[in-house]
């Protein structure tokens, strides 16, 4: 039986998945919310924060696609798309600096043990995410690393997108659980490790990103 999808549709929408985890990822003001959150009022209320940050994020994405796709023309030359691609890889190297660098903590927005509704949760976060324009500069950064915009290929770029928001509420799911589980040995001090963390991995595969882009070994194709 033939396999229903084709490749460029699970190709783009996987790179959707990665690119919502690595806009979700690094611990910013709603990344510590969502800690406090799940600490305070519980794993669900903290997951409704991220799903509030998710839907900032989508908002942005399709703004930044939105523009690229009107300079497609000149991303499809080589010249353009490799500089390109070094642009988006160099972008993504002082992204994952800043993040490794950074600390959360000092601007972080408490959260009080009054728990609300899930809407007003969920709101909160969108406020406070769509508050930071500046995450359009890390979608268009992997945009042009991935190859991400496909103008006239409405069904791959929807499944892309959706591979966004899906990337996005994993990385959710997967951190309420975790601090939801280490809840009682779970500081501040975690807060900057994860950060740490995630900012290294974002530099480690930056790093591969820009080699492969300037050695040719490593290209997305359209």
């Amino acid at each position: 039986m033939p396999f229903p999808f084709h490749i460029d549709i699970l190709d783009l929408a996987l790179k959707g998945v990665l690119i919502g985890i690595f806009a979700s990822a690094p611990m910013g003001p709603v990344g510590v919310l969502c800690v406090q959150r799940t600490l305070n009022k519980g794993r669900w209320y903290g997951f409704v924060t991220g799903v509030g940050a998710c839907v900032s994020d989508i908002i942005y994405a399709l703004i930044a696609g939105l523009g690229m796709s009107f300079i497609m023309d000149l991303i499809t030359q080589p010249h353009t798309r490799f500089v390109l691609q070094l642009f988006g890889s160099v972008m993504l190297m002082l992204f994952g600096l800043y993040c490794f660098k950074s600390n959360p903590t000092k601007k972080m927005h408490v959260s009080g043990n009054k728990k609300g509704t899930l809407i007003h949760n969920g709101v909160t976060a969108f406020l406070v995410t769509f508050s930071n324009p500046l995450i359009l500069f890390l979608f268009v950064a992997c945009f042009a690393q991935f190859a991400f915009v496909m103008p006239g290929h409405p069904l791959e770029t929807g499944m892309g997108f959706l591979g966004i928001v899906l990337g996005a509420l994993l990385w959710w799911f997967g951190l309420t659980w975790l601090i939801d589980k280490i809840r009682g040995r779970f500081t501040n001090d975690g807060i900057l490790l994860i950060n740490k963390i995630i900012g290294g991995v974002v530099v480690f595969f930056s790093i591969l990103m820009l080699i492969g882009t300037l050695f040719n070994i490593y290209t997305f194709q359209y």
